[in-house]
Formats: structure tokens, sequence, C-alpha cells
């Protein structure tokens, strides 16, 4: 053994061996301020990722490494105060190096009291996580994109439905106006006007949920009345089953209300349809229930008051080999150019970042039935708009 290494214990741990502890770090800055918030020390770390040497800093207030825009909120001074008033206070965000460049840190303050428990001065650590921020900001922006490539091949599919109706809405529009250009019978021309109305009505309102659901921003979550947003959707999701399928919808009349994105929620339901569309091979009907249910940890282990959203089909089924990769993003059982393997993945992920999870029961030859389980705002308005 090195006889110039001595064992460190307790009693050997002097304050200027804490210093030199301290000292010697060199990825978190790591200082000392006054209860008003000035610097009294400064370690390498701090040097390191802050630019300033510790002549430079020592006496300043904490509020030169802050934007204009924080110390115009009074930002630093509202953490001391915290810290004060709680003992600790914890903040991410921009932070402003002596060069002016900005980096994204993780901080933490805590206070210090001698040993009457009077508080003397805090504690500052600061952390530079920009690399992590902005991986954390690319990977949004991945599953953004994602999440848009995604709807926009359930819009294909789902337009292409609904042109066949449109078609019919223009032969009654186009019809009707010809006979109302050749009669004088005043009921009969309002009965023609009449329908010429309906229709267009009904064209328009085809027209606003397609483009509400084409939208490419995602909106923020909010209370969502499910039942009044299933009765919306029951129209433009059936656009997407061929003349040979039909989509039948039963759900309780008082569905707890939840927290969360509804244009995400649409294209999670819509992404169930299409799945079950393609497991029955274009024939038989697709069903979709919902109820609330009080779980207790029967469906991963979650527990409370939820809602249950079953889309049920009668089709092969489920091969247990790849049940546990349904989820994957990309992976699918398809054939080349017939699905991109982000539908079952956007379902997932939406659930679970919804505070909810997806379950799946299959017996092979006998269908599927994939379960979305949405915990419930309760307590909440249930008068709350989709």
């Amino acid at each position: 053994m090195n006889s110039q290494l001595a064992p460190l214990s307790a009693s050997t741990l002097t304050e200027r061996h804490y210093e030199m502890l301290v000292q010697a770090v060199a990825d978190y800055a790591i200082f000392m301020l006054n209860p008003e918030g000035c610097i009294v020390s400064w370690n390498a770390g701090a040097a390191r990722i802050k630019g300033y040497d510790a002549t430079e800093v020592i006496g300043q207030h904490l509020s030169i490494f802050y934007s204009d825009e924080d110390r115009h909120d009074g930002k630093p001074w509202q953490l001391i105060e915290r810290a004060l008033r709680d003992g600790r206070s914890q903040d991410e965000g921009w932070r402003v190096r002596k060069d002016g460049s900005r980096f994204w840190a993780l901080v933490a303050i805590e206070v210090i009291r001698n040993e009457e428990g009077v508080i003397i001065g805090l504690a500052k650590i600061t952390r530079d996580i920009t690399d992590r921020h902005e991986a954390d900001m690319r990977y949004d922006a991945l599953r953004a994109q994602l999440f848009q490539a995604q709807k926009l091949e359930a819009l294909g599919q789902l337009s292409g439905g609904m042109a066949h109706d449109f078609n019919n809405l223009l032969t009654i529009i186009l019809s009707a106006a010809k006979l109302a250009s050749r009669t004088s019978n005043p009921e009969r021309l309002a009965s023609l006007l009449a329908s010429i109305q309906n229709a267009g009505e009904r064209g328009a309102q085809m027209t606003r949920n397609l483009l509400t659901f084409a939208r490419c921003e995602q909106m923020p979550s909010r209370l969502v009345n499910l039942n009044a947003l299933l009765d919306t959707a029951h129209t433009f999701m059936s656009q997407v089953l061929p003349k040979g399928m039909s989509l039948e919808m039963h759900y309780a009349p008082d569905l707890h209300c939840v927290e969360l994105d509804p244009s995400q929620l649409e294209m999670a339901l819509l992404n169930l349809i299409l799945n079950a569309r393609d497991a029955m091979h274009g024939t038989g009907v697709v069903r979709l229930h919902a109820e609330n249910r009080t779980l207790a940890g029967e469906f991963d282990d979650l527990s409370g008051e939820f809602v249950l959203i079953s889309v049920i089909d009668h089709g092969i089924g489920i091969d247990p080999a790849i049940r546990s990769r349904l989820f994957e993003p990309f992976f699918t059982t398809k054939d080349v150019g017939k699905g991109t393997g982000l539908g079952l993945s956007q379902v997932y992920g939406f659930a679970r970042q919804a505070g909810g999870d997806v379950h799946v029961e299959s017996v092979a030859g006998q269908g599927a039935t994939m379960i979305l389980c949405l915990p419930a705002a309760v307590g909440e308005s249930a008068g709350a708009r989709a």
C-alpha cells in the first residue's frame, strides 16, 4: 500500500478537506450564498460551467447568471425566497454564461443552518444538462412527426370513404336543384330547398370533422366529455370501413370525463378500428364498447376510477409469438406498403401519456379485444365538451 495515502475518517474530514472535495468536482457548479443571495464561495465546476473566475463573482448576486427576462420576472429572488421558506428549492431553465451564451441548467438550492438552527446561508448546486434538454426536444419533435405521419396515413383512408358520401350529397343537391327549377308548386319548392339545405349542412359538418382531424398542431390536455366525443366521432370513424363492414358503438350514458388531448384520443380510436378492419379482411362488424370501471390491479396494475374503451374484432386473433411486440414502433405483420407499423405504437404512447394503458385479449381464430384504459377525472365537471 502506498504510504502517502491515508484513509479518511470522520475525525480527519476537516473543513479544509470538505473544501478540497468541493473544489475537485468539475461537473457541478457548487457554491455558497448568503441569505440575501450573494455569492460567498466558488468551485472549479462553477468556473468551468459559468465561465467566471472566483474573483469576478464573489460578492455578486445570484441574478447575474439569469437572463434579462428572468430577472425582470423576479425568478432568482423567488427561488431564494422559496428555499428560505421551505428549506429547498429546485428549478430547470436557461442560464447565462460570462460570454453571453446560454445553457440549460438543473438547479437546487438548500438552506444551511448552524447548531442553533439559524439560517447562515444557502448551498447552490447547478448542473449543465443542455445535451439532455436538446435530446428531449429532438425526441418530442420526432414523436410529433411520427404522430402526424400516422395521422396523414389514416386521413388518406378516411377521405377515401368520405368521398363516397360527398358524392351522394352532391347528387341530392344537384337533383333537387334541377327539380326545383322546373316546379311552380310552392310546397314542392320549399321541400326541395330544404333537402338542398340539409345536404349542404351535412357536407359542411363532414368537412369540419375532416379538418379537425387533419390539423397539424397538437391540442393541450383538457377535460373531455367522452359521450360527446364518441357521438361526434362515430360518423367519421365509420368512413374507414368498406361496404361489407359496419361499426357498432355501445357506451354508458354517463361516462366519466377524462383529462387528455381529444385529437390524440380520436387518433388512437381510429387506429384501433383500422387494426380491427384489417384483422377481419373487410367483412363483419367492429364493435366499440365504453364503460366506467373501478380497477384494483387487474389491468396492468392500474388502480382507481377508469374509463375502459374496448374495440372488438372477430378476425384471426393475435399470434402469441408476436404479442410482446405489438406496440413496437414500425413493427407490422402487414404486407409491404400496407402499413407503417405506427398505429398501435401511437395508441400505446397516448395511453401511457394519459396515465393509463392498453390491455390486449385475444384467442387464436376468435378475434381480439383491445382495451384502452383511461384514468377518470373524477370530481370534475361532467359538462366538459370534447
